[in-house]
């Protein structure tokens, strides 16, 4: 689809999804305009992240993306604890957003942004629908083992499901 963004497509890489050595594509196609595509993915973060993807867990509150530039992107948990997980790079709102991925293969929290890679979301109107492109790229900024974490963040369990989850969200306010 818009693999000449950002890549070639790789061959074992199931329909939606493609990649290259550093980085890799999802993407989901939403019912309903870019604006309300974009305002699901970063305005309404907290209604289709999934608590057991978050370091609050049951203690969630919210999850959000301040969608503007140097917004920074967080969790909330009831007692008002507050843990960054990214921050916004580019926002040209509702086309494109660039968040800093600054959680370590670890699942810790990576406080440098120069060693977060970079999730690029991109969002094309067509014929009343939404194309929403994801690529996580600049794997190598997390050092050694970054192949793996690669491998886990494109994997079913990952990526995948969060744009899964996003896509029945973002249906569901069609």
């Amino acid at each position: 689809m818009l693999g000449w963004l950002f890549g070639k497509k790789g061959g074992g890489a199931p329909a939606g999804e493609s990649e290259t050595r550093e980085l890799f594509t999802v993407s989901r196609t939403v019912n309903g305009p870019v604006d309300r595509a974009f305002a699901v993915f970063a305005d309404r973060t907290g209604d289709w992240w999934p608590r057991d993807y978050s370091w609050a867990k049951d203690n969630l509150d919210t999850m959000v993306i301040e969608a503007r530039m140097r917004g920074r992107c967080f969790e909330r948990s009831k007692d008002g604890a507050v843990a960054i997980w990214g921050t916004v790079l580019a926002c040209s709102r509702p086309e494109h957003l660039v968040i800093a991925w600054q959680i370590r293969p670890d699942r810790s929290p990576e406080p440098e942004e120069g060693m977060a890679s970079r999730v690029d979301i991109r969002f094309v109107g067509r014929d009343g629908k939404t194309d929403v492109v994801l690529v996580h790229r600049d794997f190598p900024r997390h050092g050694d083992g970054w192949e793996n974490y690669k491998a886990q963040m494109q994997g079913k369990d990952a990526w995948p499901r969060l744009m899964d989850l996003y896509k029945a969200a973002a249906d569901k306010a069609a």
